[in-house]
């Protein structure tokens, strides 16, 4: 039997580009009776309530204004995929017969235990722009999409904690190259800059991604035993992060602590969450400082 695929799709204010998408779902899949799109929208977005579909079974969800992170939990929970995918709104998916690939994947590792994403012509393969896990990773993990999350760094989370598993002797990362999820940014056509991306603090989430790294690292461990046939700790869930204020210098010592200094990450991983970090905390500073 072919495994049925969930998009999680949470959307404001976009019904033309959602549109967009479902028609490059239904064109491109090989097997489109077994997709579903999950929509999470506003109730105060009266627009996105009527987003249908003839060809692609949609199930649309209806609730106040959430975080990023609560709105894919919401998409997650409405779902019945064995495989899920965090999805945009922005995507045009490109390559024919892209579902028949990720069932692909999926068949690699038995235990179900791993993290894919595609090629979405934008971030490649440096960051899971788009995260493709199997509906038992998501089990076994306590919180895969945590709520914390305003708006950005849910895909660097996910790849932290596989990194932390490939640390660990297991590694269950997975770039697709020739899967193209063509992710339509503003950053790359600035026209495309809309209202919804004006909502979004680009830098809404650096203190938390950085206060979350012990939550990283007890996921990391709860998959590891798992996948080394342990047994999980069911029913656990994430520490309550401390997010601290980040200071113009004191960025810096934060970052070393919590990346540099983090022997359960690979080095070149570190180094790079290092380097990003500190990089983001200035750019952030110096462009209020020039508004």
């Amino acid at each position: 039997m072919k495994k049925r695929i969930s998009l999680l799709l949470p959307t404001r204010g976009r019904p033309q580009l959602v549109e967009r998408f479902l028609q490059s779902v239904a064109a491109q899949s090989a097997h489109p009776e077994l997709i579903e799109v999950i929509l999470c929208v506003d109730d105060d977005d009266p627009a996105s309530h009527c987003i249908a579909s003839s060809r692609i079974a949609l199930k649309t969800i209806i609730v106040p204004r959430q975080t990023m992170g609560a709105y894919n939990a919401i998409c997650l929970e409405n779902a019945t995929g064995e495989i899920t995918i965090a999805v945009n709104d922005d995507i045009i998916i490109r390559t024919k017969g892209w579902d028949e690939k990720i069932r692909a994947l999926d068949k690699r590792y038995v235990d179900g235990i791993y993290l894919g994403y595609p090629n979405d012509l934008f971030k490649g393969e440096k960051v899971c722009t788009f995260p493709v896990l199997s509906r038992k990773t998501c089990e076994v993990l306590a919180e895969p999409y945590p709520g914390i999350y305003k708006g950005a760094f849910i895909d660097v989370h996910l790849m932290d904690i596989f990194r932390r598993l490939e640390r660990r002797g297991y590694p269950r990362m997975i770039y697709v190259e020739d899967i193209v999820f063509e992710h339509v940014h503003y950053r790359t056509n600035p026209e495309l800059l809309d209202a919804t991306y004006r909502e979004r603090a680009r830098f809404g989430d650096d203190a938390t991604f950085i206060a979350l790294a012990p939550v990283r690292r007890m996921e990391a461990d709860r998959l590891f035993e798992y996948v080394s046939r342990k047994i999980a700790r069911e029913g656990s869930r994430p520490l309550a992060p401390v997010v601290t204020q980040m200071r113009f210098f004191g960025i810096v010592s934060l970052c070393y602590r919590a990346f540099l200094c983090d022997s359960d990450l690979p080095a070149t991983w570190r180094t790079y969450l290092f380097g990003y970090m500190v990089a983001r905390h200035y750019v952030n500073w110096f462009s209020h400082l020039l508004s």
